[in-house]
């Protein structure tokens, strides 16, 4: 996998071959190709009723427990060299690999347990290191101590459970000599006869998941038409990520965080469970609840989660995993009736709920709560016959003509996530997406002015929509975006959501009103702050800050970002009057 920025890792930011909302097939492609270029809508069914899926990365570097591919030492051909294990070092590590731990049908077994329905197994990282017994490079599996194909334990494994069983193919290769060199023509052919083995030997393969690292001109680089012509051929229905070297493929792969909404493009998010994408001794497992928010705001957003596990030297799966997933599969078990088989919607996705939908059936997912009062969502154009709250308790639904109140005892609220079903009169497909809730900000839909633009129109952030983002041009400090409320109005509350967690772009900013021909800082207490996956923050969901002050009276009110380490981006800036709830 490409590194992204953590917050607890400092890492190098990768650009990829594609980005995250890849379109469909190229217009310019060769006419001859063009019927290999997307799988049928058919074929992509399963995967969207699937939802959620394991990534496993393993290999020889685990020995050394450091990253996959990123930790060898070398010559990468365009991309800077960052590597801490000399290459010589890192290139023989596979002779001392021997994981007499591995079982490929207790992998199969846990990936079943905790509620996903397909696996994809890292086959050839960019270290060129291949984990199956390969005839093109005795740089494989069976070569080391080990000498047992893992590819065809675990594809048997998984046909066996009836797991969908895909293969991460690497299309960036260190250790190839003819790599990205004059002689890439070598390198294409290598490339083709290793997946002609990957997609010929080992049954069926529903997913090939490409990775690289390096922007190309085109797909022409790597022979890419050539390359879906055969996985199309030898395996028919077979779906393919967006990351093939600039062609767009069947599915986006947004890593490290939840893609934005989109109930058009598939997309399917690459998260890792631990700090690194291969095992190192001592990380921290991501906790439950922020994993299981990752899988609802994927399901929310529309897409999937392919969750990655990461195996011990020795084959095994160290066990703070294995109760994670467990965690996550008693969690899907009871009520996976609200993300499998489901699409996004009808309500946007935001920092407290989102929403799937089934038939007539709406799902709300209610992640956050705050105070004792109702939610109110915006108005749907269907009638609400019943409801019913699914994860235990009361629930109390009254649909009006400006929308819908949702009340929760406090008792009936879960941690996790608070299920409210509502039965319509109608397929819930038919429903327009809408923002979910009113917010009751005075702010909302008043006029803006910022300074500083870089991307997004200013107004995105007071349209009560926490999926539009403006972005600030670092270069032009200070930024400011600047609120007219039309005349002027008391307010004792302010919420204000970045695009990154904890302000993690924003180092320093404040919130200013005009008091007579002064700006002067709004002076409170921060009452919270909130974000919903510390490793990787789920950009859907964002970051927002809380904070009460004393009552202000005032026509203007400014966010002012003096510095930043990053691109900053802010979502919404909402302010409330006294007594007057977010009407959420």
């Amino acid at each position: 996998m490409s590194r992204i920025a953590s917050l607890i890792i400092p890492t190098l930011i990768v650009t990829l071959v594609v980005t995250s909302h890849a379109g469909p097939a190229r217009a310019d492609s060769p006419d001859e190709y063009k019927q290999y270029l997307n799988a049928k809508p058919d074929d992509v069914v399963w995967w969207r009723d699937a939802k959620f899926g394991m990534f496993i990365h393993w290999g020889p570097c685990t020995m050394a427990g450091t990253e996959i591919g990123w930790s060898r030492k070398g010559e990468r051909r365009g991309v800077p060299d960052d590597g801490i294990i000399p290459t010589h070092v890192y290139d023989n590590l596979y002779k001392g690999f021997d994981p007499y731990n591995f079982n490929a049908r207790e992998w199969a077994a846990l990936a079943k347990e905790a509620g996903q329905n397909y696996i994809v197994f890292t086959t050839k990282h960019h270290d060129g290191f291949c984990m199956w017994d390969t005839k093109t490079t005795d740089y494989n599996i069976t070569n080391s101590p080990f000498k047992r194909d893992i590819v065809a334990e675990l594809a048997k494994a998984c046909h066996e459970e009836g797991m969908k069983f895909g293969v991460y193919y690497s299309i960036t290769d260190w250790y190839h000599p003819d790599h990205r060199t004059e002689n890439q023509a070598r390198y294409n052919q290598y490339m083709l006869d290793q997946l002609r083995e990957l997609l010929t030997n080992y049954g069926r393969v529903d997913i090939l998941w490409f990775d690289s690292v390096q922007a190309v001109p085109g797909p022409q680089l790597y022979d890419m038409y050539n390359v879906y012509k055969l996985a199309r051929t030898l395996q028919p229905g077979i779906l393919i990520n967006s990351r093939g070297a600039g062609l767009n493929g069947d599915f986006s792969t947004p890593e490290g965080q939840v893609g934005r909404f989109d109930n058009v493009r598939p997309w399917e998010s690459a998260v890792k469970m631990r700090w690194l994408w291969a095992w190192t001794p001592g990380s921290p497992v991501m906790s439950f609840i922020d994993s299981m928010h990752f899988l609802l705001c994927c399901a929310g957003g529309d897409g999937n989660l392919l969750f990655n596990v990461s195996p011990m030297p020795n084959g095994a799966i160290e066990q703070p995993q294995i109760e994670r997933l467990k965690e996550m599969g008693a969690w899907t078990r009871q009520f996976g009736q609200s993300i499998y088989g489901t699409r996004g919607g009808p309500f946007k996705p935001s920092p407290w709920m989102v929403s799937t939908h089934r038939g007539n059936t709406v799902y709300l997912h209610i992640l956050d709560w705050e105070g004792d009062g109702p939610i109110r969502l915006t108005p749907i154009e269907k009638k609400i016959v019943d409801s019913s709250l699914l994860t235990g308790g009361e629930v109390d639904v009254k649909q009006m003509s400006e929308g819908i109140e949702i009340r929760v005892p406090t008792q009936y609220r879960r941690e996790i996530d608070t299920i409210v079903a509502l039965t319509l009169d109608g397929p819930a497909s038919e429903l327009a997406l809408r923002v979910p809730f009113r917010s009751g900000s005075v702010a909302a839909g008043k006029k803006i002015t910022a300074s500083g633009t870089r991307e997004g129109n200013p107004g995105y952030v007071v349209d009560d929509d926490f999926e539009t983002i403006w972005h600030g041009d670092p270069a032009k400090l200070p930024l400011t975006l600047e609120v007219d409320l039309g005349e002027p109005i008391t307010t004792e509350r302010a919420l204000v959501s970045s695009d990154d967690c904890d302000f993690h772009f924003i180092k320093k900013f404040e919130l200013e009103y005009m008091d007579g021909d002064e700006w002067r800082a709004i002076e409170g207490k921060e009452v919270g702050r909130q974000w919903k996956v510390p490793f990787n923050p789920p950009t859907v969901v964002g970051y927002k800050w809380h904070v009460k002050f004393r009552p202000i009276k005032t026509r203007f009110v400014r966010l002012v970002i003096l510095e930043c380490s990053g691109v900053p981006g802010v979502r919404e800036i909402q302010l409330f009057a006294p007594n007057m709830s977010d009407e959420r």
